[in-house]
């Protein structure tokens, strides 16, 4: 699945190349994503000139001065340009177009869990989008505000980190990495780690994240940036996709077990 570096990767490889640029058709062959792409979309922002983008968690926005098309990669999507008139594949759903023989904006998603809305209002109120927490990356994400919310949860901390509402965009891949680094074992109980404990986690999932962006996100089967290029970061994971290899840092096998039907991998020796 997309996590946020890959989105944030999307969204920096996409951007420079959609902004300033006017929309002139939308070829919908497919409108059945997570939900129903309306047929209005196509009139609404048909001859809409994009201003910027922007990111909220996992969502990409699209603006124009009328409105802002809201993106989801869900599960399996991508968004890359292609070479006008390039023959679209099986998966690929729709297609945002410019000027004639300019390269088209391609969406792409196998398993069609993703999302294209839109919307004229304030895209950050929106109900998919206004309840998320703070982003990892800003001021807002920090020990004061974790420890506060973490007091009294008795709930693994890696499915704490892992809630959308309380941080966005430490997904299964991310939370592993940030946990071990942290030396953190992902099973503890979120209301019993320390504040100082939980100051060198933030302080982790703000450098595992910052380094996957940086490396392009991480190449997980059908990923691809907006540059249609994968990213690098699977080549830096520690943890994450290695069960029973040796601990880099004290030569433990890792060990392998779920929590929330997702794989968790971490140290017995390096994580308490």
């Amino acid at each position: 699945m997309p996590e946020l570096p890959e989105v944030e990767t999307t969204l920096r490889g996409i951007e420079p190349h959609l902004v300033g640029r006017t929309l002139s058709k939308i070829d919908i062959r497919q409108p059945k994503l997570r939900w129903l792409i309306t047929p209005e979309l196509s009139s609404e922002i048909v001859r809409q000139k994009i201003t910027h983008l922007s990111r909220r968690g996992k969502y990409i926005g699209v603006h124009t001065k009328k409105g802002t098309l809201i993106v989801h990669l869900g599960m399996s999507g991508s968004l890359y340009f292609v070479p006008a008139k390039t023959p679209p594949l099986f998966h690929d759903h729709v297609d945002f177009c410019f000027e004639e023989d300019e390269p088209l904006l391609r969406y792409t998603d196998p398993r069609r869990f993703g999302a294209i809305l839109w919307t004229t209002e304030d895209w950050l109120e929106h109900d998919l989008i206004k309840y998320l927490g703070p982003e990892p990356l800003s001021d807002l994400f920090n020990v004061d505000m974790l420890y506060a919310r973490a007091k009294g949860r008795k709930v693994p901390i890696k499915t704490f980190i892992m809630d959308s509402k309380v941080v966005v965009g430490a997904g299964n891949i991310y939370a592993n990495e940030a946990l071990f680094a942290a030396g953190i074992r992902p099973n503890r109980m979120a209301g019993n780690i320390s504040k100082a404990r939980l100051a060198v986690l933030v302080e982790c999932i703000k450098v595992v994240l910052s380094a996957a962006i940086k490396q392009g996100g991480t190449t997980l089967k059908d990923f691809v940036g907006g540059d249609g290029k994968p990213g690098y970061f699977k080549q830096e994971l520690l943890v994450y996709g290695r069960a029973g290899k040796p601990c880099t840092v004290c030569g433990t096998s890792l060990k392998e077990i779920r929590q929330a039907q997702r794989s968790t991998v971490y140290c017995i020796k390096c994580q308490t």
